[in-house]
């Protein structure tokens, strides 16, 4: 009997051992995440990429901590409301029946290259891509440009979006507005840290990204001085009366873009009604994107930055 109690109390002492070692290796290999996540953020100098991610599963938060660690930054004071967002109630059935996932902020990567000038491209993806996706054609479009690929904070179904779609030509009107706001504080923040000239800026949007620069103008006009719209269409149902007298666009088409292309000559008539200066070109081409828009991108903006120099 007494052999008997006592191997049931070595087993027993055993198996705490081994939960305890579980334990342990489990708050170790957090505090080795949280070790990089702080390594990682502090890093970067040439090439940056920003990404806030969410804490491993069954692992302490430590972005309470981190944020706790990283000194405060002063709200721009042109810092524009935030709108509440629409209930998956107030939704059409086809939008509050999707995956949709509403990141915090946006994810940013910085190239710049050894022989940089002063100038800066702010990229903005379609429908899937992210913030990486535009840098090699950009790059091509700019050779000696930093260029600013950011991601949209939307996801739906999956895919990297700007504001939430209802149908391939029907946006959700209260989401792009407040992506918009989001974007506009965005920006006023990276220039009140002196990290964006707008003076020195010029945007790329591609389709669904072109269509928020698109809506961004009208609805923050000032911010935007240069922009370049690839394959886009007017997304805002009602347009503020505002002047875009100081602002510039090029337009690029896809002739066999058989969805887009027949909205582009909306977008171009609200903008011109807006003051806007507009270039127009209609290439031999589909949705995608090609060797012909970085020729008409690259030269539009090369006369763009020399009007702009004199």
């Amino acid at each position: 009997m007494a052999k008997r109690t006592l191997i049931g109390t070595l087993t027993f002492c055993m198996l705490l051992g081994v939960a305890g070692a579980a334990s342990a290796r489990d708050l170790s290999d957090c505090e080795r995440n949280g070790s990089q996540a702080r390594l990682a953020a502090s890093a970067a100098k040439t090439e940056q990429q920003l990404v806030a991610k969410a804490p491993a599963r069954d692992c302490p938060d430590l972005s309470a901590e981190m944020k706790a660690s990283t000194p405060g930054r002063a709200n721009p004071a042109n810092a524009v409301p935030m709108p509440r967002s629409p209930s998956s109630a107030t939704l059409p059935a086809d939008v509050s029946a999707s995956s949709i996932i509403h990141a915090k902020d946006f994810t940013v990567l910085v190239k710049r290259p050894e022989n940089a000038t002063g100038e800066t491209l702010v990229l903005l993806h379609g429908s899937g891509g992210d913030e990486t996706t535009l840098m090699a054609l950009a790059s091509r479009i700019a050779p000696r440009a930093v260029l600013m690929g950011i991601r949209g904070r939307i996801v739906q179904d999956g895919k990297k979006r700007w504001y939430k779609r209802i149908t391939p030509t029907q946006f959700d009107q209260n989401d792009i507005r407040s992506e918009a706001n989001a974007f506009a504080n965005f920006l006023h923040g990276m220039v009140t840290r002196r990290m964006l000239d707008l003076d020195h800026t010029t945007f790329l949007g591609y389709s669904n990204g072109a269509n928020l620069l698109a809506a961004l103008s009208v609805l923050h006009p000032g911010l935007i001085e240069r922009a370049i719209l690839l394959r886009p269409m007017s997304v805002l149902d009602k347009i503020p009366d505002v002047s875009l007298s100081g602002t510039r666009f090029l337009i690029v088409a896809g002739d066999t873009d058989q969805t887009y292309a027949p909205l582009a000559p909306a977008l171009e008539a609200m903008l011109r009604g807006h003051g806007a200066r507009l270039d127009i070109h209609t290439i031999k081409a589909n949705h995608g994107l090609g060797n012909e828009d970085a020729k008409v991108a690259g030269e539009w903006l090369a006369r763009s930055t020399a009007v702009s120099l004199n």
